[in-house]
């Protein structure tokens, strides 16, 4: 377990107990003491996370070992299917998506990859999707539209890839008509935050009929970093920064910007994948069944609707 720097106490405390189960000859009584460290452990780490602040949630949602795309394919759904290439250019390994059954139901699936070690995070360029990868995104969603098939986005990334290269192939107007084609499609669309939702990059994907977040997520339109360094100078602020910017999961749903919050194991989704995959799977259920009764029109009307009154007083 790699511990974050506020759970150095829960990382003394696991260290005492594994200690004493590795001492040789380890007694009843050094048994004993190991279990109580286990359970005052358990107490800390509760009470620590009950009572995060915006920058700590933002670290949690950095977490190396937070589960990532291959995980959410492996344990929500069956008979992934993955379809590459925006038919322009490439095949942007930033975004991956494909057809899959949720629950035994056809759904297309779509979400930002940003593996898991050195080698695959630079094959994924850390989740960040130059234009090919919108392209790509907006290709599935229109194969979704033209068979009728549900689509569920999971958004991981600190945003859209800056380069020069991305800039040169038209990066904005892709994020803008992934925007768009989100809105268009007359089909239910889910999108869930599990991660980090960074700027146009998270929205290109996240433009949907219902809005989830795992409930240390972050979501917001710039880094705390970034923020921190156009208002204050220094990315020293990005604590700050991130208290002000209101991009957590309970502060989003409080201001109407997210329909729903699932909830994390204690000590965070890194720490128990198979419990958050399951709360994921429950609430993408019930959110897909509440949208299949509306026609076509009803979605995107419903879209249209939740976007445009946001901000508005």
């Amino acid at each position: 377990m790699e511990y974050l720097a506020f759970e150095k106490p829960i990382e003394a405390l696991a260290k005492r107990a594994a200690a004493l189960r590795e001492g040789k000859g380890v007694s009843g009584e050094g048994e004993a003491e190991a279990l109580m460290l286990d359970e005052r452990a358990h107490r800390q780490l509760g009470d620590i996370y009950a009572r995060l602040t915006p920058w700590q949630r933002t670290q949690v949602a950095r977490h190396p070992s937070r589960p990532h795309f291959v995980h959410y394919v492996q344990g929500l759904f069956e008979d992934f299917l993955p379809l590459g290439g925006d038919r322009l250019y490439g095949n942007d390994q930033a975004i991956i998506g494909g057809f899959a059954r949720l629950g035994g139901r056809p759904v297309m699936v779509i979400g930002h990859a940003k593996g898991e070690d050195t080698a695959s995070r630079l094959r994924h360029n850390f989740g960040m999707a130059r234009p090919e990868g919108y392209r790509k995104a907006i290709r599935l969603m229109e194969i979704a539209d033209r068979f009728g098939l549900p689509v569920i986005t999971l958004v991981d990334t600190p945003g859209a890839f800056p380069g020069v290269d991305a800039e040169a192939r038209g990066q904005a107007e892709a994020i803008a008509r992934s925007t768009e084609k989100c809105l268009e499609i007359g089909v239910p669309l889910v999108a869930v935050i599990v991660g980090e939702g960074g700027s146009g990059g998270a929205v290109a994907l996240a433009s949907a009929n219902r809005v989830l977040m795992l409930e240390h997520a972050v979501y917001s339109v710039i880094s705390p970093e970034g923020c921190a360094s156009i208002l204050w100078r220094g990315a020293d602020r990005a604590p700050d920064a991130a208290e002000a910017m209101k991009m957590t999961a309970p502060d989003l749903m409080q201001l109407g910007v997210i329909h729903r919050v699932v909830y994390e194991p204690i000590g965070g989704a890194h720490r128990n994948h198979a419990e958050t995959i399951k709360r994921l799977s429950t609430a993408l259920r019930a959110e897909l069944q509440d949208l299949t009764s509306l026609t076509a029109e009803e979605l995107r009307a419903d879209r249209w609707s939740f976007f445009m009154k946001l901000g508005s007083i």
